[in-house]
């Protein structure tokens, strides 16, 4: 399969990925109850057949699809690349905020890698910019983390221009993941031709807009659906 380096680092990942939010099963923003062993036979298959990168979220199930990735990670011999979000945090009763506060991340980074079960995480991407207010602080934070060994690149998803360039006179960003398809590109307009010109990498996500360019969404099915 063909590769592309990955903006400033020395991965070079295959041109196609494999995400994993809807192996994280029944949650707020979940796709319904999974089956974990078809998750980790889906994992196995991706890799096998070519596939050096799988994209993952500490908020997926509340931390269940990195510990689902890192099951499948224990079985396997030659090891993808494995990149995390983080910034989304809960509570006991499953209520999910927004933090990007040094002690926040400095926890989440710690709760990932015990679920994934590595030593160090390729890239971690901040998930959203939200609260905006706090972005020096998490990008600072995640600088120290690199430098400190536990994370090899830092990356950030769902960020405009004038955040990118935020964070760049913190430390240099290796990649961006915002949302991309052939319904929506938005982010062709400026923000691709930015990160282009500043050495980003770009992993887009939605690629197939959730389902509805797979084919297999037709207006009896939609019609078919509970309101």
């Amino acid at each position: 399969m063909e590769t592309k380096r990955l903006g400033n680092s020395d991965m070079n990942i295959t041109r196609i990925g494999l995400g994993t939010w809807a192996i994280g099963g029944t949650w707020r923003w979940g796709w319904g109850e999974q089956d974990d062993s078809n998750s980790i036979a889906t994992i196995r298959e991706a890799i096998d057949h070519g596939i050096n990168w799988i994209d993952t979220a500490a908020v997926y199930g509340l931390g269940h699809s990195e510990e689902i990735v890192g099951k499948a990670l224990r079985e396997m011999k030659d090891k993808p690349y494995v990149f995390t979000k983080g910034t989304k945090i809960w509570d006991s009763a499953g209520n999910v905020s927004e933090s990007m506060k040094a002690e926040s991340l400095r926890k989440e980074v710690e709760a990932s890698l015990v679920r994934l079960g590595v030593e160090v995480i390729d890239l971690y991407q901040i998930h959203w910019p939200i609260p905006d207010e706090q972005i020096e602080e998490g990008w600072e934070t995640l600088a120290k983390l690199k430098e400190e060994g536990k994370i090899r690149y830092i990356g950030v998803s769902n960020f405009s221009v004038s955040q990118l360039r935020r964070a760049e006179k913190i430390a240099p960003v290796t990649s961006l993941q915002p949302p991309y398809n052939l319904i929506r590109q938005d982010v062709a307009k400026e923000i691709l031709p930015y990160c282009e010109q500043q050495n980003i990498g770009v992993i887009v996500y939605s690629p197939m807009a959730s389902g509805l360019l797979s084919g297999k969404m037709s207006r009896e099915r939609i019609a078919a659906m509970d309101p």
